[in-house]
């Protein structure tokens, strides 16, 4: 079975490894620029736009159109230089985030996942790490937020196939600030509120160095 979901995942898009999850640390550089040359990038929607505060809708069509987002969504972080980019950070209501994250290791990490879902973790691995955490739908604001620092996440690649996501430190960070876009929740809803309000504060103070979309 696990051979079978190897030449499975081989023939869609990232192979996995012994434990089924995706080997998404080899020929990055190549990939990316793959995607982001097909893209067009697109401005960043931001805290306060309403496709940000609800739940996506679930990638049910794995065509050309989810493609070209997908490609659009690597061109939009390249130009924003994010490390992940979720679906509607750029007013697309679809299930899908996009990553090119180093791990604290230093390794880096590049893939897609469609309809992704956090695994819960026992507690004996829920070792919290309270780095800063910042946000190219909050421009220019950093606060600290304590999230594991492991993470799995289950869904599927851009041509359907199921896949597993895993990653420590950062990475971990980044898959779990990408899965909470796409279910209605910012970074800054997990502050409390004098730490939101500060968060807040800091974006109205500064300019965004990358194109955004105005909220009306």
């Amino acid at each position: 079975m696990a051979q079978q979901d190897t030449e499975q995942q081989h023939a869609g898009v990232l192979p996995v490894d012994d434990e089924g999850f995706v080997i998404d640390s080899e020929d990055c550089e190549e990939r990316e620029q793959a995607y982001r040359e097909r893209g067009t990038s697109r401005p960043i929607t931001v805290v306060g736009n309403p496709v940000l505060h609800r739940e996506c809708k679930d990638v049910t069509e794995f065509d050309d159109e989810l493609q070209k987002l997908v490609d659009d969504m690597f061109a939009s972080q390249r130009t924003a230089e994010g490390v992940g980019l979720a679906a509607n950070q750029i007013g697309v209501d679809r299930k899908v985030f996009v990553y090119d994250c180093p791990d604290d290791e230093g390794v880096r990490h590049v893939g897609v996942v469609c309809n992704p879902k956090l695994v819960e973790l026992p507690a004996d691995r829920r070792r919290l790490d309270d780095s800063n955490e910042g946000c190219l739908s909050v421009p220019t604001a950093y606060a600290p937020l304590a999230r594991p620092d492991y993470a799995e996440v289950t869904g599927q690649d851009e041509k359907g196939n199921p896949i597993r996501v895993r990653g420590t430190g950062y990475f971990a960070r980044c898959l779990q600030h990408e899965t909470d876009h796409l279910y209605g929740y910012l970074y800054i809803d997990r502050l409390s509120k004098r730490e939101r309000k500060e968060a807040l504060r800091q974006m109205a103070e500064s300019e965004p160095r990358y194109p955004v979309v105005a909220n009306d």
